[in-house]
């Protein structure tokens, strides 16, 4: 995978952070406790593969883990540490920049209470590797808790095609392909609302509320660009994580649709 082809998901990142409050903190906090089924995370380690903005590892750690967070992505590094820095100065979290995909890696960073890894290990470019050094890093009786793209079919090859396309290009054709973006994933949902309150931009703006604590726009700049990019059914990640002796304990998936299914798996003692 050539560096131009990559899509720069750290500095989407540190835009989404000009953005953070403490009401998106608490929306992060409040989807890992719902996810994982607890109020506290006190007495845990909790590892984040692929930090991203580091949010969710702030979330863990607000909860009372043990945290430690690696991403391939320097700049997205910075935005963990940058948090780290500035929610909890003093802390044992540890941010360093490493590839799921290396077995040096593996071996050296241990093994973990929990491993999450939201929308991750399918952008590495070899997602069944990253499944299998992921599932490495569970303690027995540990919990993994990921995100993977469902598979369209044909629409997800069309967007391989888009992403590959946006990350080619200069930023006329991307901002067209933003817009092009924006009009697919969001234009059912505009006119739904204003027919039913009178604001077309409802959703948009309470994004965040019901979606970790996430923002629409860069979820869909994430969305556009982000590549590379793998897709798996539902059952395929199921059936691969309960080979490597997993129960699965929760799932929600997209309907067949576009986004991610949820999975929290459980490691058989």
């Amino acid at each position: 995978m050539t560096q131009e082809l990559r899509f720069g998901f750290g500095k989407n990142w540190a835009s989404f952070l000009q953005h953070l409050d403490e009401s998106r903190v608490q929306e992060a906090i409040n989807s890992l406790k719902s996810y994982l089924g607890v109020d506290s995370l006190a007495g845990k380690t909790f590892l984040d593969v692929g930090s991203g903005s580091g949010l969710f590892s702030l979330a863990a750690y607000r909860l009372g883990a043990t945290v430690k967070s690696f991403d391939y992505d320097e700049n997205s590094v910075g935005c963990t540490k940058y948090l780290r820095d500035t929610y909890a100065p003093d802390s044992p979290w540890e941010v360093f920049q490493g590839s799921i995909l290396g077995d040096d890696l593996i071996k050296k960073v241990g093994t973990y209470d929990i491993v999450y890894s939201w929308g991750v290990l399918h952008h590495t470019g070899n997602m069944y590797k990253a499944f299998e050094n992921t599932e490495k890093l569970v303690n027995p009786a540990g919990t993994l808790f990921i995100s993977i793209y469902n598979d369209q079919g044909d629409p997800s090859k069309r967007w391989i095609s888009i992403k590959r396309k946006y990350n080619q290009s200069g930023c006329i054709m991307k901002k067209t392909l933003e817009f092009y973006t924006l009009f697919r994933q969001w234009s059912i949902t505009f006119a739904k609302d204003f027919l039913k309150t009178g604001n077309p931009f409802k959703t948009w703006i309470n994004y965040a509320k019901n979606n970790r604590g996430m923002s629409a726009y860069y979820d869909l700049i994430d969305w556009v660009g982000g590549y590379p990019f793998e897709v798996a059914k539902p059952e395929e990640v199921f059936e691969f994580f309960k080979k490597h002796n997993f129960e699965l304990h929760y799932l929600k998936t997209c309907a067949g649709g576009l986004g991610c299914n949820e999975f929290v798996f459980k490691r058989k003692n």
